[in-house]
């Protein structure tokens, strides 16, 4: 018996919000909410769904009616095939809105403790060309538009070096240009792909596992330094010498070219070996005079200027005099650690990942920052009766952890260590409401601050003091 056919179209529909993960709000004639993929707060449109829940729909706008006064049209041509900036035709003033009233409404609805009023997001003064790092793929089978797919002409070169086509981890979208990573940025990664298309380099497929070029990963600081890494499937030293020397002779400005050979199923490179080919094995970042060395594998902040902002408001959050001792959970490669260092007495920063340590200690040494110490442990195990009596009782704990938010054992443990203030910086509003439902008891919520970090996507950081009741 074949299967019935569930989908439904709707007229004339308004969309009446911005709801998770990009995603509109609607309401169809049953009451039932629609999670719309492509339309703005404000349009009016036919939406034909795609997917029937017990208690919503999802679908995609097929026909406008009425466009809303907050569409804006998008830059990129990419825009609606590319999942990369999914809010890129809404205005920015809208988007910071939604963002801020998404925390508002996380806090509230799912924390459902008292707040105060949550102060205006800070936006980004770039809208475009704000990230300092981007990662593409390479495939010799990329993404067909359905002109494409209808034409009678045969498509010989298939070759993409882009994005993954949202939800399909197998299909490329081939990039001409994105809006999100300065120059040269768009030459390198166009190049690149000119030339080994030209000298027959087999490009990825994934499905297979088989191909030589893997993934380009491009890196360029605020100080200016550019960091070219190119990953391949299997080792071919003529083919990867041909491609290396090229990169470095078309682009002499870049300070670190390096490479990976990863035969594995996936192309992380956090357990792979790095050789560094031409110039440094890092660059540098800056922020208020402190340097920061960015390895291949180092987690940085991908939009430098506001990791600024965000880092200020959590230095102001804590309220530091000089004397006090700061615990930094999360800590990463210390930066922010290091970052509020010279306003306090001492800070101990404690992070799972013994890599992400190692560099927090060197970048330490290399700043000539002596009040800092840095421990690698599970944040829900590390805080013992014996750490804190070597370490001492701090007066602030600076907590900036995952999406997931802070494991409850690690709740439990800021309970029992109850420094006076708790600044928590979190890139998921909805996990950081849950967090500081279960701090209700010993702390209160004074201060709100969200950042917008992801302009053109619906992302948004968002800082909060905690003083102990």
């Amino acid at each position: 018996m074949a299967r019935k056919n569930r989908r439904q179209i709707f007229e004339k529909i308004e969309i009446i919000d911005a709801g998770a993960k990009g995603k509109s709000i609607a309401k169809a004639p049953d009451g039932k909410v629609i999670l719309v993929s492509n339309a703005v707060p404000g349009d009016i449109a036919d939406i034909q769904t795609t997917k029937k829940r017990k208690a919503y729909y999802e679908g995609s706008a097929t026909k406008f009616h009425k466009q809303s006064d907050k569409r804006v049209e998008p830059t990129c041509k990419h825009f609606g095939t590319c999942g990369g900036c999914k809010w890129q035709f809404m205005g920015y003033e809208h988007q910071l809105a939604y963002k801020q009233k998404e925390v508002v409404n996380n806090l509230t609805r799912l924390g459902k403790i008292e707040l105060p009023s949550v102060s205006p997001i800070l936006g980004s003064e770039k809208q475009f060309f704000y990230r300092n790092k981007m990662e593409f793929s390479f495939s010799d089978s990329r993404w067909l538009t359905l002109d494409e797919i209808q034409s009678e002409t045969e498509i010989e070169n298939r070759n993409a070096l882009g994005f993954h086509i949202p939800g399909m981890w197998d299909k490329i979208l081939d990039i001409d240009t994105c809006y999100l990573q300065e120059d040269p940025s768009n030459a390198i990664r166009n190049k690149v792909k000119t030339f080994a298309t030209q000298n027959n380099l087999p490009f990825y497929n994934a499905r297979r596992q088989d191909g030589f070029l893997r993934t380009l990963m491009i890196r360029i600081s605020s100080t200016g330094e550019i960091m070219v890494l190119v990953q391949f499937f299997h080792e071919d030293e003529k083919k990867r010498v041909l491609l290396l020397d090229y990169i470095a002779s078309e682009f002499p400005q870049i300070t670190s070219l390096q490479y990976v050979v990863n035969s594995k199923g996936n192309d992380t490179i956090y357990d792979q070996k790095v050789v560094c080919y031409r110039g440094k094995d890092y660059i540098e970042e800056e922020m208020e005079g402190l340097r920061f060395k960015i390895n291949a594998k180092s987690f940085y902040q991908t939009n430098s200027d506001q990791a600024y902002e965000l880092y200020k408001v959590t230095r102001d959050f804590a309220g530091l005099t000089g004397n006090e001792l700061v615990y930094d959970l999360y800590t990463g490669t210390g930066t922010i650690a290091q970052f509020v260092a010279k306003k306090a007495k001492k800070v101990i920063g404690v992070e799972a990942v013994p890599e992400a340590i190692e560099d927090a200690k060197e970048n330490a040494k290399r700043n000539a920052i002596d009040n800092v110490e840095f421990y690698v442990g599970d944040m829900k195990k590390v805080f013992t009766k014996d750490f804190i009596t070597e370490h001492g009782q701090p007066e602030i704990i600076i907590t900036d952890p995952p999406r997931d938010g802070m494991h409850k054992d690690v709740v439990a443990q800021l309970l029992h260590i109850s420094p006076q203030k708790i600044v928590y910086v979190s890139c998921n509003s909805a996990t950081q409401a849950r967090d500081l439902a279960l701090l209700d008891e010993m702390y209160e919520v004074t201060k709100i601050q969200p950042v917008d970090m992801f302009p053109q996507t619906y992302h948004v950081e968002n800082v909060v003091l905690l003083e102990k009741r």
